[in-house]
């Protein structure tokens, strides 16, 4: 079973290489990577050059694009694994055996979509855990009032997303959650919970950074109304679903520290 990872990238050299040295560290030896880089004017692409003749480095497309979305559909659309995932060019897998053990459960349960835990860390310092977010497991119900699993540990098979669709491009931010949404809410998938850490992310994407909270609200309000729903008691909710995530960030470093 083929596995094709996708990294979006625009002017990420900073991080970009441990993202990528990620993949190449994972055990299971039918990896597909694609990098889709949106013609980054810093030295992100010398970055990912240096790592081109790893058997992994399956593809490396670098020209301009409409943001992130467009990359990842663009990724999808090269992908040629039974199974696609998502690993953004802030962010590194958990441990090498991450996509193995995606795998084992795709294998043994026929889950059209496996979907596991990460932690939101400090961009400077990535063993400070600023969001530890313990997905739980999926029930339909649950996207209705708000819930969503972390959207870079959702893997999901390339038949599905064939059927299913891709990415809104006319969202900038919330492109994501219309996508989980619209699989999890309006299609019926087999959906399986992996309950283990796969990724860690850096804070201060386009959804985690201050200065971008009133688009985020803007486009999840209209996205949930997209979908029928009111709009704004969805996001109330959605927003409520992730103070325990801070919470237990909290609680872990004083625990870690005391």
């Amino acid at each position: 079973m083929k596995v094709t990872i996708i990294t979006s990238c625009f002017n990420r050299e900073a991080t970009i290489g441990q993202t990528i040295e990620s993949v190449l560290a994972q055990d299971y030896p039918d990896i597909e990577y694609l990098i889709i880089d949106g013609a980054s004017c810093d030295n992100s692409l010398a970055v990912i050059r240096h790592y081109e003749g790893e058997k992994r480095m399956t593809k490396i497309v670098s020209e301009p694009d409409g943001g992130m979305y467009e990359a990842i559909n663009k990724g999808i659309n090269l992908a040629s694994g039974d199974i696609v995932g998502l690993l953004h060019s802030d962010d590194f897998f958990y441990s090498p055996h991450v996509i193995t053990d995606i795998v084992r459960v795709f294998c043994n349960t026929g889950a059209d979509l496996v979907y596991g835990n990460g932690l939101y860390v400090d961009a400077a310092d990535t063993d400070r855990v600023v969001r530890n977010w313990v997905s739980g497991r999926y029930r339909r119900w649950k996207v209705r009032f708000g819930w969503l699993p972390l959207h870079p540990t959702v893997y999901i098979r390339r038949e599905v997303l064939e059927r299913c669709g891709l990415y809104d491009e006319s969202y900038k931010i919330a492109s994501d959650s219309d996508f989980l949404v619209r699989y999890l809410y309006e299609n019926r998938l087999r959906v399986e919970y992996l309950d283990k850490y796969l990724v860690k992310m850096r804070m201060g994407g386009l959804s985690t950074g201050g200065a971008g909270m009133g688009r985020v609200w803007a486009e999840d309000v209209r996205m949930y109304r997209s979908h029928g729903f009111w709009g704004v008691p969805e996001k109330l909710m959605k927003m409520a679903w992730k103070i325990p995530q801070f919470i237990d960030a909290k609680l872990r470093r004083t625990f870690h520290n005391g």
